[in-house]
């Protein structure tokens, strides 16, 4: 999401950065829109490349970010887009830099593209079974379930696109072959809230939403799209493979940073290392499509930005793409998703369907960010202005605090207000929630020991809905333990270099999903288990061959085990986990007296 350098000088004037009803072109533009340059003056000029290039300086990101700058002055169908697509720092650990044609993963972005193709199949008048927007998803789904049977009975397209099943995220299900499985499972997971009572995210809804035109036109999802949005736009290197991806040469790599001290320093930037591809896929019917699967440049968001601001028309041709109705249907408040302003220049913010709206510095803005492993996005238009700006990053840790930093600048610049200094205010964020991040309370030296010895606590524990995990003991190898097993507790010198600490009692299985590649449960007291979530990843250095990313912090998960009655009528050993479904601030775990009752996510030894 990159794109373009500045042609002509800044034009500055008493009320501000002023722009031209003309077009800026970037000379890798991958659509026909015809451009015009004339006396049109750069948006990202020398002083506002600057400012960004001290941006990521300030956050030391060891990679880049991709910018797209959109604007049509006025609602005249004859004036000109502004476009203006550009690069800053590196697209690649090798050094490549980011250009306008580097591609990038942008996450939840992908989500209102998800249900804009909702939309169009609404509009699809040739359909033996009509939907609409309150259509209920059991009717046009055959696999839909909840566990809360009003919800399922009466959850509709409106209810999926602004979440509020009353299902919380559950993002760490192990993952699903295909979008049928991954349906499938929904009926098994524990809700935290009932039927539309507040507006929690999740990802599977929008999984749920990828499957419409496969049920009802009989096409893929990710075929539907290609074929009814991206080249109807012209948007030529947007993709949901990762195969298309690479061949291309562009695709960006996922930075994180290895060791970095957060602690002498929140922005410290570690050891550079790039990740594997978050999302290998070259196949069509992929549960993650929907909801974060898409791939492109910035060249091509700036179209996507000017169609949203279009409502629907094609910049150049003036053809519907998407019908008016849908793109305001899907920008329009349903529930509250940020009741609160985080900041006194923004508002409390209303969600509706993979889009935000609210307010910045008294300008009503509309959008959406994204984060999948190793990438970042925010695509933002302000409607009353015809001015839309994406951002885009590769910066695992610190890539939305880049992205919304960036975002707001440009957006500064545009409205020609003082500049707000959003570095020292995420500084400041990051500092406040490290000081208040609970720690882990160690384990005591006569801490009373399970309910049975660790060896006994092995083996294989199921969850219908999140799939299964084997727990390994790490210590010395019992007789009888499996060979998957054996070979998990070899592999961890190498796998998780420094990770596992032999004195103390731990669990460890595999966890195959994204953004995970491990479960360490540590002995706390009595059947407590601290959780911890890890991600071992190649560094391409013989070396140090593995570094790895904690992606949970122990003592804010955890596991808790229970045989006999608390683990149904078979007398077996069951796992109560907390702390992990994602349900959002001010929505407790369950309640109840038995282990089982207590459990958001329960996994029974099988």
């Amino acid at each position: 999401m990159l794109g373009l350098n500045a042609l002509l000088k800044v034009l500055f004037l008493p009320t501000g950065f002023q722009t031209v009803s003309r077009v800026v072109a970037s000379p890798s533009a991958q659509t026909p829109l015809q451009w015009s340059l004339h006396d049109t003056p750069a948006f990202l000029s020398p002083v506002v490349d600057a400012a960004i290039d001290k941006i990521l300086a300030d956050f030391r990101t060891p990679g880049g970010i991709g910018v797209a700058i959109v604007h049509k002055p006025d609602s005249d169908e004859a004036s000109e887009w502004h476009v203006e697509t550009k690069g800053y720092g590196l697209a690649r650990l090798d050094g490549t830099k980011a250009t306008a044609d580097t591609l990038w993963p942008i996450g939840s972005n992908s989500k209102l593209f998800d249900i804009l193709a909702t939309g169009l199949v609404i509009s699809n008048t040739s359909l033996e079974q009509r939907v609409d927007w309150e259509t209920k998803v059991g009717d046009i789904v055959p696999e839909w379930g909840l566990m809360d049977p009003v919800a399922e009975r009466e959850t509709t397209i409106v209810d999926l696109m602004s979440h509020r099943t009353g299902l919380p995220r559950h993002d760490l299900i192990l993952s699903p072959e295909n979008t049928t499985e991954a349906i499938k499972r929904l009926r098994y997971l524990r809700p935290s809230t009932t039927f539309r009572d507040r507006w929690q995210y999740n990802n599977h809804m929008y999984t749920v939403l990828s499957q419409i035109p496969t049920q009802l036109i009989g096409v893929p999802f990710e075929t539907y799209v290609d074929e009814n949005i991206f080249k109807p736009l012209g948007m030529n290197a947007t993709t949901y493979f990762s195969t298309v991806a690479e061949d291309s040469g562009n695709l960006a790599d996922g930075l994180g940073r290895d060791g970095a001290n957060a602690s002498a320093d929140v922005f410290d930037v570690g050891t550079p290392r790039a990740y594997p591809f978050w999302l290998p896929n070259d196949k069509t019917d992929h549960p993650i499509s929907g909801a974060g699967g898409v791939i492109s440049s910035a060249n091509d968001i700036a179209i996507w930005l000017q169609m949203l601001i279009g409502e629907g028309q094609h910049p150049v041709t003036k053809e519907s793409v998407i019908p008016a109705e849908h793109i305001q249907r899907v920008a329009s408040g349903v529930t509250v998703s940020v009741p609160v302003a985080s900041y006194p220049e923004l508002s409390p913010i209303v969600y509706g369907g993979a889009q935000s709206r609210g307010t910045y510095r008294g300008f009503e803005y509309i959008e959406h960010g994204g984060s999948v492993e190793g990438f970042k996005s925010q695509i933002t238009r302000l409607p009353s202005k015809g001015f839309g700006v994406a951002v885009l990053s590769n910066d695992d840790s610190l890539g939305f605090e880049i992205a919304e930093t960036v975002k707001f600048r440009l957006i500064d610049e545009f409205l020609g207000l003082e500049p707000i200094d959003w570095v020292a205010r995420y500084r400041a964020a990051r500092e406040v929630t490290l000081k208040n991040t609970p720690k882990p309370i160690p384990r005591s030296d006569d801490a009373t020991p399970p309910l049975a010895p660790f060896e006994q606590l092995v083996g294989r524990y199921h969850n219908p809905g999140y799939g299964s995990i084997e727990l390994c003991f790490v210590g010395t190898d019992p007789k009888g333990a499996t060979p998957a097993c054996r070979q998990l507790v070899s592999e961890i010198p190498t796998t998780l270099p420094g990770v596992i600490d032999e004195d103390m009692p731990t669990l460890l299985s595999r966890w195959e999903m994204l953004g995970l590649s491990h479960v360490a449960l540590t002995h706390f007291d009595g059947d407590v288990f601290n959780v911890t979530g890890l991600n071992s990843k190649p560094t391409g250095d013989a070396s140090t061959p593995y570094w790895v990313s904690i992606q949970a912090a122990p003592g804010i998960l955890l596991a808790e085990f229970s045989r006999a009655g608390d683990a149904e009528d078979n007398g077996g050993i069951g796992i109560g986990m907390r702390g992990i479904w994602g349900a959002g601030d001010g929505v407790p775990s369950p309640r109840g007296e038995s282990v089982k009752e207590r459990a958001e996510i329960w996994f029974e030894r099988v």
